[in-house]
């Protein structure tokens, strides 16, 4: 495929997102506010899709999901789509390892009128989870792993640890614009999205699928786990 090909593809996924995201996605003010507002500052674009964030939002609501935590708070705007579908009692913990991140993330949690839901937790993911063990000594309903790559294993473990009979786990950016699919690959990210899908598939306390998906934000795909022991 040359580029120009590559290109013209790209093209037409962002063009179908748009349709679609127009056509069952209601404008939200809020929520483009949050994207403006991690632009300015400077954030990396790595925030999910509207679309994607829907099917979070859809994914909580359809699971009855009331404790969520979620590696990876970036800007916080899968975070706001996921605190709307908690019920009132709901409650999500989420991690950022950096803190101007964190600092971007609380404005939107408070602007968005969800920061009594949220509990941002400041520094690496792996640093902050025995705390998060220690503080929330229920399960977890869902687990959404959305950090660096190369600890993905680990946060599964981690994930395993908090979570009971019937939790999901979701892992993003797993396709990585194909190249998963390449052992050889000397990315630390690639090879830690395929030992965390080897572990996935192997671990007798889940069972899983995965997506491979197309759009605004690329080629890429995620994999939903069910915790089932």
């Amino acid at each position: 495929m040359t580029n120009a090909d590559r290109s013209s593809l790209e093209h037409t996924w962002s063009q179908v997102d748009d349709y679609l995201n127009q056509m069952l996605i209601p404008s939200d003010p809020l929520l483009e506010q949050t994207l403006r507002r991690n632009t300015e500052a400077g954030l990396p674009a790595h925030d999910v899709a509207p679309n994607q964030g829907k099917f979070l939002q859809l994914l909580l609501q359809i699971h009855g999901s009331a404790r969520v935590l979620e590696l990876g708070t970036l800007g916080a705007y899968s975070t706001i789509w996921m605190a709307r579908a908690l019920p009132e009692h709901g409650k999500i913990v989420t991690l950022e390892a950096d803190p101007h991140h964190a600092e971007i993330a609380r404005t939107n949690l408070v602007q968005a009128g969800l920061i009594d839901k949220v509990d941002l937790r400041i520094g690496p993911a792996l640093t902050t989870l025995p705390d998060v063990q220690e503080d929330y000594r229920e399960p977890f309903d869902l687990i959404f792993i959305d950090a660096d790559k190369p600890s993905n294993p680990d946060y599964l473990r981690w994930a395993l640890r908090l979570s009971r009979p019937g939790s999901l786990i979701i892992g993003d950016n797993i396709v990585r614009d194909g190249e998963v699919i390449h052992a050889e690959s000397t990315d630390p990210r690639v090879q830690g999205v395929r030992q965390f899908l080897k572990l996935i598939a192997d671990h007798p306390r889940l069972e899983a699928t995965a997506l491979q998906t197309v759009g605004s934000k690329g080629y890429d795909g995620l994999v939903i786990a069910r915790v089932i022991a």
